[in-house]
């Protein structure tokens, strides 16, 4: 059941990408709703890395392991991000596809990780907070990509091959982590949430900020108020 399982949890997650792609590329929404998308899933994905994530990984492993995958994941994401940021240099439809399949494969992963979990971490939060994540991304995303001489069906057809990337995600998270003793399973999960917490604060964040301005914060809380009922 865990490889049907992933695929589906995976395409739900990810068909987000599509859709907000399609409305993207023949919509050009109002900069404070996409702001507010991004922050309502900012606090979506604060509390799911928390409580799905993190805590998790830290009543497994003890603090050792839980805090160094935390650190390690959010050092590599710095790491790649500046990557991205030279890429994007030269506002290419490429590094804007790039930049949010990098975002997307520790979300992913991590939600398959919670899959293999099986008893111990219910994914329904991390996948409600991916899917509002997901949607604001393509749709501001797509519509970037609209004034770089992209066509439509471009636009669609690129932001539905990211969907496919981050669906592969869960399904090889879920699989590999599968196998693994406790502690390594915390380290996992840790190195997941600490790559989300640093997409959150690099990129999520000030972009919603940029856009939305103070407003985002209410937006932030309902985004967190909303998964931890989920999660409660």
């Amino acid at each position: 059941m865990l490889f049907p399982t992933s695929v589906i949890v995976g395409v739900l997650a990810s068909s987000a990408l599509v859709i907000g792609s399609f409305l993207g590329a023949f919509w050009t929404p109002p900069d404070d709703i996409v702001a507010a998308a991004l922050a309502f899933s900012s606090g979506a994905l604060i509390t799911a890395l928390t409580f799905d994530l993190f805590q998790e990984a830290f009543e497994m492993g003890g603090p050792w392991w839980a805090g160094g995958g935390l650190m390690a994941g959010a050092a590599v994401f710095v790491g790649a991000d500046e990557l991205i940021d030279r890429l994007a240099s030269s506002q290419s439809g490429f590094a804007l596809l790039a930049g949010v399949t990098l975002d997307g494969v520790p979300e992913n992963t991590a939600l398959g990780v919670t899959i293999a979990g099986g008893g111990h971490v219910h994914y329904l939060t991390l996948l409600v907070a991916i899917f509002a994540s997901n949607l604001p991304e393509s749709l501001n995303g797509a519509t970037d990509m609209r004034g770089q001489d992209y066509s439509k069906y471009e636009i669609i057809g690129l932001w539905a091959l990211v969907a496919g990337l981050l669906t592969a995600a869960v399904v090889i998270g879920s699989i590999v982590s599968a196998g693994f003793e406790d502690r390594l399973l915390a380290a996992v999960r840790a190195f997941a949430g600490g790559a989300v917490l640093a997409s959150l604060a690099a990129t999520v964040m000030p972009e919603a900020f940029d856009e939305g301005g103070p407003l985002v914060a209410l937006a932030t809380a309902a985004g967190f108020l909303l998964t931890f009922v989920l999660t409660a």
